[in-house]
């Protein structure tokens, strides 16, 4: 790409609109086309002019890597064709004997494919509280290569010190790996804290809006970039131009709408903490949170994912789940639309019966960006044994 805009002593907002990326050479379009060729013509045997096929490189991928390696801090980023492929990418940076750590309430999907995936491979996989550094100082091995950390995690919205576990990980020789997928980079900078790759879903906020699958990982190291890279390629497991674009498109109005998510969770964590039919509320912004020190330190805001328990275990979870109208029942997340869940039951069926298991009576909202008082009605509705009929 020519014509790219130096960005950087430039805002977080100028960074997603120009950063990586700038006007087509052939066209001057201010949006990088859907590049939909499989193949490109080259000007002598060897001799690229930058792109050969689709699967190693494309020039709306290239764009999108260099748009939100920027966004990141890193100076390598690759797309993927889905979150979790982005996570096999970086588990296979590892070599069968050789033990990783993920966090013991992981995302369902990153410990199937740990624990059911890699872990028959040959990976040694230890789940462990990473909220606590003596719980991971203690699970430190001398093969231990990687440590996999969620924060916000997924679904229990735990908050972990990046650069604490940086700072054990690195002393024994491992790699820590960040999934930001729930804080984004504009929340949270895991790379700035000490983190070696980050991942992301770009399904969730990053496209933003319900139309697009994919995965990204960064990194500064240009050892591991190569690695990454190589396996990218090698394994194919790569998005496609359309995917890319808009992923891309949604970076554009990223922060905009991360302010409005953490402001409409606000107003339905204030909701739900005094509502006589919840438990527990479960949100990095509550001053009895564990993790709300730690979040104030380490995040922008403190995200648009809230969850909560209810009074009456599974059975009301699982009534309160269905009597909403504007938080549509549905996994995912990210959304500019509301949607509710029964983790137990939906998203992290994967983990029942293992140390990672969800409580049954939890609810998780992915809070969108419709009229706050809307939502919160809704919920005071379905929380309300009178409500149970949807408007």
């Amino acid at each position: 790409m020519t014509d790219r805009l130096d960005v950087s002593d430039l805002g977080f907002d100028t960074r997603a609109i120009h950063g990586g990326t700038g006007p087509d050479p052939w066209s001057g379009a201010v949006n990088t086309p859907v590049y939909l060729s499989s193949t490109f013509k080259q000007d002598g045997v060897g001799a690229p002019r930058g792109f050969e096929y689709a699967r190693s490189a494309n020039p709306s991928r290239a764009s999108l890597e260099a748009n939100l390696a920027v966004l990141e801090g890193a100076a390598h980023g690759f797309a993927f064709a889905s979150g979790l492929a982005a996570g096999d990418a970086i588990l296979r940076l590892l070599a069968p004997g050789e033990h990783v750590v993920i966090p013991d309430d992981a995302y369902g999907g990153t410990y199937r494919l740990a624990a059911r995936v890699h872990a028959p491979a040959g990976l040694r996989v230890d789940s462990v509280d990473l909220v606590d550094p003596a719980a991971l100082d203690a699970a430190m091995q001398p093969d231990t290569r990687m440590v996999w950390v969620e924060t916000p995690t997924n679904p229990l919205l735990r908050v972990v010190d990046i650069e604490a576990v940086a700072s054990i990980a690195h002393r024994r020789g491992a790699l820590v790996v960040v999934d930001n997928t729930f804080a984004t980079p504009w929340l949270q900078r895991p790379l700035a804290l000490g983190a070696d790759i980050v991942v992301h879903s770009t399904t969730k906020y990053l496209g933003g809006h319900s139309d697009v699958v994919g995965g990204f990982a960064a990194t500064d190291e240009p050892v591991l970039a190569e690695r990454i890279g190589f396996l990218q390629n090698a394994a194919g497991a790569v998005p496609g131009p359309l995917d890319c674009y808009l992923v891309q498109r949604g970076l554009k109005t990223l922060s905009v709408r991360m302010d409005r998510h953490c402001e409409n969770a606000l107003a339905v964590v204030e909701l739900l903490s005094s509502h006589p039919a919840v438990a527990t509320v479960l949100h990095p912004s509550l001053p009895g949170h564990p993790g709300h020190a730690v979040a104030g330190r380490q995040m922008r805001a403190y995200g648009g994912m809230v969850s909560f328990t209810v009074v009456g275990g599974e059975a009301a979870a699982v009534e309160v789940c269905g009597r909403t109208s504007i938080f549509t029942l549905g996994e995912s997340l990210g959304g500019v639309e509301s949607l509710i869940e029964h983790p137990a039951r939906m998203t992290h069926a994967s983990v029942a019966g293992t140390s990672n298991e969800v409580p049954d009576d939890l609810i998780r909202l992915s809070v969108g960006l419709e009229t706050a008082a809307d939502l919160v009605e809704d919920l005071r509705r379905a929380l309300d044994p009178a409500g149970s009929t949807p408007r």
